[in-house]
């Protein structure tokens, strides 16, 4: 039987994380790949090392392992992902996708997978040559984590719809406040049944005056929240 998918919410409003993609991907790449899991590795590997900004970009199996959404995406249980993850490897590197060169690692070896692009012939070559080499405990890049909620997304789920002039005073807020201010901010004013964005801003404006230490406990929280509901925004809130 199979897994019924998991149903897809959109792509959020305002600002989000772009990742680089060349264009021959699209134009001559993409029409070859016959294979899901190769498909799926080969964008993940571009997504992956977009996020790596210094030294030459590489991964390791171990990098692909470590990643559990991405290997969740390849297979139901761990055998299974594994089994994928090196078939779909294999076939990157077949295809020309990616580079690998092996490298010694203490008493064992290890591959490195680079993409094919001039930067990852370079390290390739540079390696072969004995002009460069890897330093262990080389950093791995930034695993896929679900992306935080944004304060579109919160307004919409919390609020309601979105219209131009609220969106307006979002994105402005978005750009001034911490994200963790705004997700505190917007829990607040869902415990204290004040789902309204002029009370939600008013507690941003105030933290921003006054100060608000990362410490802050639950308790302070809920004190700053009793403070606005008896204030000056006591019309905004449903007792």
């Amino acid at each position: 039987m199979s897994k019924k998918p998991k149903l897809f919410t959109g792509f959020p409003a305002g600002k989000v994380p772009l990742t680089r993609i060349p264009g021959a991907f699209f134009s001559d790449l993409l029409p070859q790949i016959d294979n899901l899991g190769e498909l799926k590795l080969t964008l993940y590997v571009f997504w992956r090392l977009d996020r790596r900004v210094s030294g030459f970009n590489f991964l390791r199996r171990i990098d692909f392992l470590d990643d559990p959404i991405f290997m969740g995406a390849l297979g139901d249980d761990d055998t299974m992902a594994q089994l994928e993850l090196d078939e779909s490897l294999k076939r990157a590197v077949q295809r020309g996708t990616l580079l690998v060169v092996e490298v010694p690692v203490g008493e064992t070896h290890e591959n490195l997978y680079f993409l094919n692009s001039p930067k990852g012939r370079t390290a390739v070559q540079a390696i072969q040559r004995g002009e460069w080499q890897p330093s262990e405990g080389s950093p791995a890049p930034a695993a896929l984590r679900p992306e935080p909620a944004n304060i579109f997304r919160l307004y919409e789920q919390h609020i309601g719809p979105l219209t131009p002039i609220i969106s307006e005073g979002l994105g402005e807020a978005e750009d001034l406040y911490p994200a963790s201010w705004i997700e505190e901010a917007f829990r607040i004013a869902v415990e204290r049944n004040a789902r309204n964005w002029r009370y939600i801003e008013a507690i941003l404006k105030r933290w921003q005056e006054e100060g608000r230490h990362a410490q802050e406990d639950r308790r302070d929280a809920e004190k700053t929240g009793r403070k606005y509901i008896e204030g000056e925004l006591s019309d905004y809130i449903k007792h």
